[in-house]
């Protein structure tokens, strides 16, 4: 029998597949990543990486509704700083997420690394895993990523200032963060 790839499933998202995405995302906090060539501009000189200004508390549109965050906290570790951007996630992009269970049969997964100015503005997004199919769902989690934005002062805490996210997206485009899945 002919193989035929032009249909794909979903694959299965298992005990073992949350366990892998968790060991990923602990190996990819102690490992930095490249850092991205400079880029010069026409005049010669060298280019810093640019950073993505955030203000503080500002109205956030999701699904074409302003949605105001409060100002966030200063997190006390990095695993304080993980839940709460989690959470700015979801209040900030409140049409675009769900928070039941997820589905055994996801529609992608895309991981991201966020790396944040000290006063916890988006410096720089990478993204760590792109899915096989449904791949405009990095886009909707970069977007997702700058609406929550300011994430909290966190010039207090260790260098790196980079977090890892888990995007677990349903059929209908709708994510849930995996820190909020895990118990």
């Amino acid at each position: 029998m002919p193989c035929d790839d032009t249909r794909r499933t979903p694959w299965r998202l298992t005990r073992h597949h949350l366990a892998l995405g968790a060991i990923l995302s602990l190996v990819a906090c102690q490992t930095p990543p490249p850092s991205p060539p400079a880029t010069a501009p026409a005049d010669g000189r060298s280019e810093a990486p640019r950073s993505t200004p955030a203000p503080a508390a500002r109205g956030a549109q999701a699904g074409g509704k302003e949605v105001h965050l409060p100002a966030p906290l200063s997190p006390r570790s990095w695993a304080e700083a993980r839940q709460q951007a989690a959470r700015r996630l979801v209040a900030a992009n409140p049409e675009a997420t769900y928070m039941d269970k997820p589905p055994a049969l996801l529609l992608a997964i895309p991981v991201m690394t966020v790396e944040l100015n000290g006063d916890g503005s988006v410096r720089q997004i990478s993204v760590m895993r792109y899915p096989s199919q449904a791949r405009d769902t990095v886009k909707l989690a970069m977007a997702a990523i700058h609406r929550a934005a300011p994430y909290g002062d966190v010039s207090r805490l260790p260098k790196p200032w980079r977090f890892n996210e888990t995007f677990l997206f349903k059929d209908d485009r709708k994510f849930k963060p995996m820190t909020l899945d895990q118990p």
